[in-house]
């Protein structure tokens, strides 16, 4: 528990402090002091902070329901009775996320690359600043659509088969048995699933942070962490970047909790 707590402890500590300049008979130097909620309205006022959120929200809007939707659609199909190579399959489409996230992200740079593109990088240019956001969503969504599709699938395994085989009695196709039926009752794996989607998009870093070298579209606070990292490790303002922190760490909090209580409500309405 104390390696959860004292970073967070920490940080919070840090968020409430800054530097004050002094000077003497020995020259300018400064210290740490006090500063109360000072960084915190700074960090609420910066324009260039909630520019950064707007790019975020922008690439979670794609990434989210892409990730949702064909780590869903993967499970469904591995799901039905006519379903062959299972195994191989789900290895293939959970690969993915094995490969570490800069690793996959130099790999797409790559193939974005006009001088190195397999798919059309002479006549699109995906590093615009319009087609960033596609291309860093890409990325997101190659890596996470595997671990999520085999959390569904694992739940839709969990469900007893009589239900299927009870309503391919009554005359229902596979269609329409995975949509009454499967995705009502997997409803908790795929709000888990959406959570951890939304939380990993809201850490982006990896994945703009690598191709900023390669895009001119993309700045060094291009997206929030991104942002936190300059401060802390570009300007040396370690305070402004734990308020920040401090800030997105409190929002991920209140979204999880959020998701828990829908989670919750759906599963008892579901029991009565």
């Amino acid at each position: 528990m104390s390696f959860v707590l004292a970073p967070g402890l920490y940080a919070i500590l840090l968020s409430f402090q800054g530097r004050k300049v002094t000077g003497g008979l020995l020259g300018a130097g400064s210290k740490v002091v006090f500063v109360g909620w000072s960084n915190y309205r700074n960090v609420l006022s910066d324009s260039d902070l909630w520019s950064s959120v707007l790019r975020m929200l922008a690439v979670g809007s794609i990434t989210i329901p892409l990730t949702i939707g064909l780590a869903l659609l993967f499970a469904l199909l591995l799901d039905t009775a006519r379903a062959r190579f299972t195994r191989i399959t789900r290895l293939l489409i959970f690969l993915p996320y094995a490969v570490p996230g800069v690793i996959a992200t130099l790999l797409w740079g790559f193939m974005y690359l006009p001088a190195t593109s397999p798919i059309g990088g002479d006549r699109i240019n995906y590093f615009s600043a319009a087609g960033v956001y596609a291309s860093v969503a890409n990325i997101a969504v190659w890596g996470a659509v595997g671990f999520n599709m085999v959390v569904i699938f694992t739940a839709l395994r969990a469900l007893p088969p009589e239900i299927y085989e009870a309503a391919r009695m009554d005359g229902s196709s596979e269609f329409q048995i995975a949509v009454r039926i499967k995705i009502p009752l997997v409803f908790p794996a795929i709000t888990m699933c959406t959570l951890f989607t939304l939380l990993a998009s809201a850490q982006l870093f990896n994945e703009p942070n690598t191709l900023k070298p390669l895009s001119n579209a993309i700045s060094s606070t291009w997206v929030p962490l991104m942002k936190v990292y300059t401060d802390a490790f570009v300007n040396s303002d370690i305070y402004s970047a734990a308020a920040i922190s401090v800030v997105l760490a409190i929002a991920a909090l209140i979204i999880s909790f959020i998701a828990a209580r829908v989670v919750q409500s759906r599963v008892a309405q579901e029991e009565r």
